[in-house]
């Protein structure tokens, strides 16, 4: 069941073709997939809200003159030269927790480790 509708991902962003309208339905329903997994927890407001970020960075702008996911370009005259470069994180179209949305859903990005011998160690020496 998806948190989020196709009119609420183009609410402040932009209208969907109909085309992206179907994408966009199975995008939700991805997410919340995607969102029950790593943040069951969080309020339906938040999960509605990160559904929405997640799909429409994966929708991506409707300027087809850059390409999606491109970090940087270049564009000549004379010559006719055009030059992108796309991330190299592989997130490219693909759904994926940003930052804010890991903090909105409760999921740490830190890399953590214990200890195990710290139960053995008497209390106020710790």
């Amino acid at each position: 069941m998806a948190y989020a509708t196709p009119q609420m991902v183009e609410a402040g962003f932009r209208e969907l073709t109909a085309d992206e309208e179907d994408r966009c339905t199975a995008l939700l329903e991805e997410a919340a997939v995607m969102i029950d997994a790593c943040g069951s927890t969080a309020q339906d407001e938040i999960k509605a809200l990160v559904s929405c970020r997640m799909v429409r960075r994966a929708l991506g702008d409707s300027d087809t003159t850059i390409p999606l996911g491109a970090t940087q370009g270049t564009i000549a005259a004379g010559g006719y030269s055009q030059s992108w470069t796309v991330g190299a994180s592989g997130t490219t179209g693909e759904l994926y927790f940003g930052r804010i949305e890991k903090k909105l859903l409760g999921i740490s990005d830190a890399i953590g480790a214990g200890n195990p011998l710290g139960a053995l160690v008497p209390e106020g020496l710790s």
